[in-house]
């Protein structure tokens, strides 16, 4: 499922739990000449339903059906008091009339005759005709207030821990692209504030803000302005482009890293301020031929940059102007005798210098990849004064 599934997944509530998803291809062009006719397809998906937490098993999970359901219960109460009271020897007005100021306890005269059959029955709908009729108010009231109530309480909570954030990951959209970055930027230890335009699991995310992305106030309510970095992962290059610009001015230090569906978006998105280009189609595509081609070598890359089990990792490290690599041969900085790490590339000025030399003098704003443990690539860091 691509974006265009996360896009209709949320334009679509109303679908059952199994519901069909028919999508229709147009006839292409074949090498030959002729037409390649694909008919549609009928998916069967299941859409997932998440019951509240605080919800026993089997207990309505809408407050507005147990309203209805009170509601339900009360009408029966009053249509049987009613009855009972016209057998009794009242009109059927005369009888709703004194059904209702039982069951509201009001506590007008009554009417009629009173004998013992009468006040029997008197008893009898009090006790179940202000149960009904308190249970109706109360559950009433709860769908009314109480879950708006919690709501906002919620979001007042959540936003004041975003408030005292700082240094912190921006992640506009929450797709399956945006899943991904998220699940691998909390495995590093990084908070992230995510930005979407519907509910999220507060549970799994304790940082999120509903709203949209191209919102200046939903940008600034998500901490921008003290962030380190924004991750824009909108399905829309436009969307995106346009949150680029916005949050540049916003905050010109800040590093951008956008997604792009197009190659004709990248420079324009570059051109907005964004540091870091991603074509997630374009990369997905060169990973599946390089599988293709070396797949031993691609599912090593995949396995050091992303398995825990595996104790190599590779890494960067920035060369400060403050830190005593700056100015220094890399053979001077002894960096493989002290740490153990191996600096395969150097990257200055936007390239990168592969296998440098012992001779090869490092600069303040370069930055090293190196190879190594997490202990080895630690001591790096530490080496480096960062």
């Amino acid at each position: 499922m691509g974006p265009d599934a996360d896009l209709l997944a949320h334009r679509a509530p109303h679908r059952p739990p199994f519901a069909p998803i028919t999508s229709t291809v147009q006839p292409a062009p074949s090498e030959d000449g002729s037409d390649l006719v694909l008919k549609p397809v009928k998916i069967w998906a299941r859409r997932r339903t998440r019951r509240h937490r605080h919800l026993a098993r089997g207990a309505p999970k809408d407050p507005w059906g147990r309203f209805w359901a009170g509601l339900s219960v009360l009408v029966l109460v009053t249509a049987v008091g009613t009855f009972g009271y016209h057998r009794l020897g009242l009109t059927v007005g005369e009888a709703l009339y004194q059904t209702v100021i039982t069951i509201t306890t009001v506590g007008y005269e009554e009417v009629g005759t009173v004998t013992d059959n009468y006040r029997v029955f008197t008893i009898l709908l009090i006790m179940f005709g202000v149960g009904a009729a308190l249970y109706t108010l109360s559950v009433l009231i709860e769908s009314l207030f109480e879950g708006r109530l919690d709501d906002e309480i919620r979001r007042r909570r959540m936003q004041k821990q975003i408030d005292r954030l700082s240094d912190h990951v921006v992640l506009c959209g929450f797709g399956q692209v945006g899943r991904a970055i998220h699940r691998e930027l909390t495995a590093e230890g990084r908070t992230v504030v995510v930005i979407d335009r519907s509910e999220l699991d507060e549970e799994a995310l304790p940082h999120t803000v509903v709203g949209e992305a191209t919102d200046d106030d939903v940008l600034v309510a998500a901490g921008l302005q003290r962030a380190s970095t924004l991750v824009l992962a909108l399905d829309s290059d436009v969307d995106n482009l346009y949150i680029a610009l916005t949050a540049r001015s916003m905050r010109p230090s800040l590093f951008i890293v956008a997604r792009s569906n197009s190659s004709s978006a990248e420079p324009k998105l570059r051109q907005a301020g964004v540091d870091r280009v991603v074509n997630t189609h374009e990369i997905g595509g060169s990973r599946m031929a390089a599988l293709v081609l070396q797949p031993d070598v691609v599912e090593f890359l995949g396995v050091v940059m992303h398995a825990e089990e595996l104790s190599v990792r590779l890494t960067e490290t920035p060369v400060t102007a403050q830190g005593p690599f700056a100015g220094q041969a890399l053979a001077a900085c002894e960096i493989d005798e002290s740490t153990g790490a191996t600096v395969l590339a150097v990257r200055r000025d936007g390239s990168f210098v592969t296998s440098p030399p012992d001779d090869f003098v490092l600069a303040a704003d370069d930055v090293l990849i190196s190879l190594g443990t997490r202990d080895q690539l630690a001591d790096l860091n530490s080496k480096a004064g960062v």
